[in-house]
């Protein structure tokens, strides 16, 4: 009996103690689970970041691409190998891309404290470079690893400088906050549509780019009923230096016909002014920019000396109209530019090769080998014991959009910039009497067939773009542009050759060149 009972408390005191032990393990009552909430403050697509009172959007694009007749998505053959119009010339470039942005928005006493930050990456094939590339440029290897196969390249066969390529970009990196925009930003001297007034190609010239941002600290004053005024200091080391050209000693070789650009250290950024006129009818905008061409020395050392400081500007309005009448969306919009010795707020960063052109092509004249044009245009040039000269352009830019109906829309569009050297610039470069005698031109490509030496010239462009929408963020879109260079140079000279692209030193006439591209893309947006 008593063994019987200590079975019975024991098996109770192991009961009470047992559940002690599972009372003791029940679990706590969890906290709500915090779900990411819509924010309606900013617009679409607005999400709270749970535990904040900020908001943040996701968004970007995958972009596939094809140039055709190129070896650049972004300027056409304007410049070097795509230029040579010879086997080194793409007959496409193909590019592949994911852009990543991220928007974040804050309500504050002070207003919205915004950041912006946009990225993409990029592969990019069929790329040639040629010998002495910039760089980062792709070069293809030799042949085999061991014989030289001039100019230094070899098929797209795999392995290391096979001619494609991968890069990353940062597009935008900014803070903004009671009317302050901090960082990497479109300039305030662009218009809205930036580049693309009604086109997918980069390269247009006639006014005021940097559509991958400037460093920059601005200050906008929001007067109400869309009218806004901008001031800002601006990076001009990136995007806005098109050159200031040493030509060493007047009328000698030694540095090209057009000089090497001679830059010192950053000094100053340059200043911009803005004011914009945004309603339901449109949109007006007037632009002003000045700029510090700021030079080294005229030799190697200090003891050289060098030109004092000028200080050049450019001026731009641009004009927005829509709800025309006929159709829906339809827009017009155009811009002009005046710049004096502030040459990229014309030809602007991604059309860089159209202020830097030498296009070869054939040619029907006896005795020379092929043809060429010129048209450089950097901010000064200047000599040795001289002060800078600056360089005028003046230029245009503009397109109409009409929209056929939900899906589907052309435009047509078009691009001017005409360039232009005062007397003193021509005469270091062409000689007091503008044969090329005395000058950097004649003493780089001789005077004996040369009848007219003028570095200015102009470049044109037109283009249509056509665009198809089939469901709502997709786009296929075909863009042919063509590009004419007007060059004032006559007669003919003797090109030392460029080996990498496969020119030969020879006689080469003079003259007009032309160039035609087709850019195809599919986007989709999100």
């Amino acid at each position: 009996m008593k063994m019987i009972k200590g079975l019975l408390f024991g098996s109770a005191a192991v009961l009470v103690a047992s559940s002690g032990a599972q009372a003791a393990d029940l679990p706590v009552k969890a906290k709500a689970i915090e779900y990411v909430k819509v924010c309606s403050l900013y617009g679409p697509g607005f999400y709270y970041i749970p535990g904040t009172d900020t908001c943040i959007k996701l968004g970007g694009y995958l972009r596939v691409e094809v140039l055709a007749n190129g070896n650049s998505v972004y300027t056409g053959n304007t410049s070097g190998a795509g230029a040579a119009n010879n086997r080194f010339t793409n007959g496409y470039t193909w590019r592949s891309r994911e852009d990543l942005n991220v928007d974040t928005r804050t309500a504050t006493e002070y207003g919205v404290v915004r950041t912006f930050f946009d990225a993409t990456f990029t592969w990019t094939t069929d790329n040639y470079g040629g010998n002495g590339a910039a760089p980062g440029a792709t070069v293809y290897a030799p042949l085999g690893g061991g014989g030289t196969v001039a100019p230094g390249s070899a098929p797209n066969n795999g392995g290391a400088g096979n001619g494609s390529y991968g890069t990353v970009g940062v597009y935008y990196a900014f803070i903004q906050f009671a009317g302050f925009t901090i960082g990497k930003a479109v300039s305030q001297f662009s218009t809205p549509w930036v580049n693309y007034p009604g086109n997918s190609y980069d390269g247009l010239v006639g006014g005021g780019g940097t559509v991958t941002g400037v460093n920059q600290f601005t200050y906008t004053a929001d007067f109400g009923n869309g009218v806004s005024l901008s001031l800002s200091a601006q990076d001009q080391a990136a995007y806005y230096q098109a050159g200031v050209n040493n030509l060493g000693l007047a009328g000698t070789a030694g540095l090209g016909p057009y000089g090497a650009s001679d830059y010192a250290g950053t000094i100053s950024p340059d200043f911009v002014g803005m004011l914009r006129v945004d309603q339901a009818w449109g949109l007006f905008q007037a632009s002003f920019a000045a700029h510090d061409n700021h030079a080294a020395y005229y030799g190697a050392t200090e003891l050289t000396g060098h030109p004092d400081d000028k200080w050049g500007w450019a001026g731009q309005l641009a004009l927005s109209i829509k709800n025309l009448p006929t159709g829906p969306g339809d827009t017009i919009n155009l811009q002009g530019v005046y710049t004096d010795g502030a040459t990229r707020y014309n030809i602007q960063d991604l059309a860089g090769s159209a202020g830097a052109n030498t296009i070869f092509s054939g040619t029907n004249l006896l005795g020379a080998y092929q043809s060429i044009g010129f048209g450089i245009a950097p901010d000064s040039v200047f000599a040795s014991g001289g002060q800078q000269q600056l360089v005028q352009t003046w230029g245009f830019r503009g397109a109409y959009v009409h929209n056929w109906n939900p899906y589907w829309n052309t435009s047509i569009y078009g691009a001017y910039a005409g360039i232009m050297y005062n007397g003193t610039a021509k005469s270091l470069i062409c000689g007091p009497t503008g044969t090329g005698v005395g000058g950097s031109f004649g003493a780089n490509f001789g005077t004996a067939g040369l009848t007219s030496c003028n570095p200015d010239y102009s470049i044109g462009q037109i283009g249509t773009q056509t665009q198809w929408t089939p469901v709502k963020n997709l786009t296929f879109s075909a863009d042919l542009i063509y590009t004419h260079l007007d060059q004032k140079y006559a007669g003919t000279i003797t090109f030392p050759g460029s080996g990498g692209i496969g020119k030969p030193a020879a006689i080469y006439q003079l003259k007009d060149q032309d160039t035609v591209s087709l850019l195809l893309r599919a986007q989709r947006n999100w």
